[in-house]
């Protein structure tokens, strides 16, 4: 699953001199990053140690996006007066491959993602938020590619992190996890980012340590903590943010706050160290080191971009929240409608209470989806079933009728589709696009010799294997926060000792 990339030749490094002034360029630079793989942007543009952004460069591990599905919520696009949101998963492994028994304990063998955050960055690149998915949320894990190159079947009820180990790939599925965040959410993930007990490891041995705050002394399965504040590195920060027993009920709940409560102790001892390069080339090599990563972020300098442009948030202005849960015997639960809200809200852009970023003032209430817009062309319709769920192409027909659409035929059933097709007459373009908001991830293919729009239903229309019920009217967003989003959201400048365990 996992594609390592060649590393580069050793060799001396290459010589060149920065110039008059480079001292200042360089720190100037540093002084607007986000994060540490600022550094390497720094060290590559000025010609200064680029055999040291080789050497980053060379760390990085990618994975294929050949498992990454086809059919997908759609990318978002720029806000008005601001960039375009961006979200960004990131998985933390629980694989003992590569040496990480030695931390992790435990049997050696293919790992979940027992940390899972999905950091959506909004679109004024101003403000954050980071959502957090518990292990065993029970989701949909929609179709994924196995080794073999063949594609599983939709399992519904399965615990979140077990999408991870689908195919049982040495280093994981990360592709996997992704399209059933993508199914869960309805928000396309660009960016996904994994990271193993060593790199996590050595990452906080090279910002010396990060401050925590320990809710009670814990002593079991070889964990030894003491209650209070204190700082941690190396084997102790990943025992404080891996743990369950011992702390309140031992459950994953509580885990995720102390996760979030770190992540926001690491963003500010980084923010604090006022990135001297000192500390963010060990940084920066012990990170890019631990990471597997999507091509999008396959070199040092495309991370080093992506931190760039994190570079305006400030503490504050970064929210984690679990999604809205209950417990479900002993896995966990969605809340509804609280988890779709939630999505809406991001999809939408908006902050945790309904506004668009730098909005004052009551939240509006606002349509979670657009109006259907009316149907403005007549061009014959053919459905076609191309899944084996009996009555679909009907079902989806008694759909578009109520949408608006009169000339619709039922055609005989195809071969079996993943993804839903809709092939259209040159001239009717702009009809099937519209049509395709009825099939969100629909394949759109034009056919010169057509006379009719045809829909090739795939399996995307009914992940479960039953037929889809009705479209819900559309969610309205509340103009208050809602309980289940409020009771489990903390700042990141939220004091350290604040809500850490449950139970």
């Amino acid at each position: 699953m996992t594609d390592a990339k060649t590393r580069p030749a050793k060799g001396s490094p290459r010589k060149g001199s920065p110039g008059k002034g480079g001292s200042t360029s360089p720190r100037a630079r540093i002084a607007r990053a986000a994060g540490a793989t600022a550094a390497v942007l720094v060290l590559a543009t000025v010609g200064v140690g680029a055999w040291f952004y080789q050497r980053l460069d060379g760390n990085i591990t990618t994975f294929s996006p050949e498992g990454i599905a086809t059919s997908r919520p759609p990318a978002a696009v720029p806000v008005s007066g601001g960039g375009r949101p961006v979200n960004v998963l990131l998985l933390g492994s629980d694989s003992r491959l590569g040496g990480n028994d030695s931390l992790g304990g435990g049997a050696a063998g293919v790992g979940n993602s027992d940390t899972a955050l999905l950091l959506h960055v909004y679109g004024d690149h101003k403000h954050a938020v980071a959502v957090s998915i518990p292990r065993d949320t029970l989701v949909t894990i929609p179709a994924c590619k196995l080794p073999s190159g063949q594609w599983t079947t939709p399992r519904t009820g399965q615990m979140f992190n077990s999408a991870f180990s689908v195919g049982e790939y040495p280093q994981g599925n990360p592709a996997c996890t992704q399209n059933t965040v993508e199914a869960l959410t309805g928000l396309r993930v660009d960016h996904t980012v994994v990271v193993d007990f060593k790199g996590f490891a050595a990452m906080t041995d090279a910002v010396h340590g990060v401050d925590v705050c320990v809710p009670n002394d814990v002593d079991s399965f070889g964990i030894k903590l003491t209650k209070g504040r204190q700082t941690v590195s190396g084997q102790q920060a990943l025992d404080y943010v891996r743990a369950r027993h011992g702390f309140g009920d031992g459950s994953d709940i509580g885990r995720v706050k102390r996760q979030q409560a770190f992540l926001s102790s690491l963003i500010k001892k980084v923010q604090g160290q006022g990135f001297d390069l000192t500390t963010l080339l060990p940084l920066a090599d012990a990170a890019t080191k631990s990471l597997t990563v999507d091509p999008g972020l396959g070199t040092a300098l495309k991370l080093a971009d992506f931190a760039q442009s994190l570079r305006d948030i400030k503490l504050g202005d970064i929210s984690f929240v679990t999604v809205p849960w209950q417990y479900q015997g002993e896995r966990v639960a969605l809340v509804h409608p609280d988890a779709e809200v939630l999505w809406q809200l991001l999809r939408e852009d908006r902050t945790l209470d309904g506004h668009l970023t730098g909005q004052a003032g009551p939240a509006p209430v606002v349509p979670a989806t657009p109006a259907a817009a009316p149907v403005t062309d007549s061009t014959p319709l053919v459905v076609l079933n191309g899944t084996r769920v009996g009555g679909l192409a009907k079902h989806a027909a008694d759909a578009l009728k109520a949408k608006g659409y009169q000339d619709i035929t039922l055609g005989a059933d195809t071969a079996v589709r993943r993804t839903t097709l809709i092939s259209y007459p040159t001239a009717h373009q702009a009809a099937a696009q519209q049509l395709a908001q009825s099939f969100p991830g629909a394949e759109l293919r034009a056919d010169p010799d057509a006379d009719s729009i045809t829909v090739t239903l795939g399996r995307d229309y009914a992940p479960d294997g039953t037929a889809p019920t009705d479209a819900p009217s559309a969610l309205t967003l509340p103009t208050a926060m809602p309980t289940g989003i409020a009771q489990n959201t903390r700042t990141a400048d939220t004091d350290l000792c604040s809500d850490l365990s449950f139970g």
